[in-house]
């Protein structure tokens, strides 16, 4: 690595933007998984929450431009068919 300021900052301004969005992907995945566990409870009330909540966090970082915005809709598109075929509504 080059010994620039402008070099060192930008390792940094990485560094953090890194552990950010890994932190983001990894709140994402657990979202997911908990909207499938609810479905394997099949109690409607809280699959729906589930699924509101994952819905709008993934809707967030995908604003944000952690993951690519089509990318957020194949997901939530296929929970909410997943959810809507085993008994939650939205």
């Amino acid at each position: 690595m080059a010994i620039h300021k402008s070099t060192i900052k930008r390792a940094r301004q990485s560094e953090k933007r890194k552990q950010r969005n890994k932190s983001a992907l990894s709140t994402m995945k657990t979202m997911v998984k908990k909207v499938y566990t609810s479905m394997e409870g099949k109690e409607p009330q809280e699959i729906t929450e589930s699924l509101r909540a994952a819905t709008s966090y993934i809707d967030k970082i995908a604003d944000k431009g952690i993951i690519h915005k089509n990318k957020a809709g194949r997901i939530v598109s296929r929970l909410a068919a997943r959810a809507n075929s085993t008994g939650g509504r939205q």
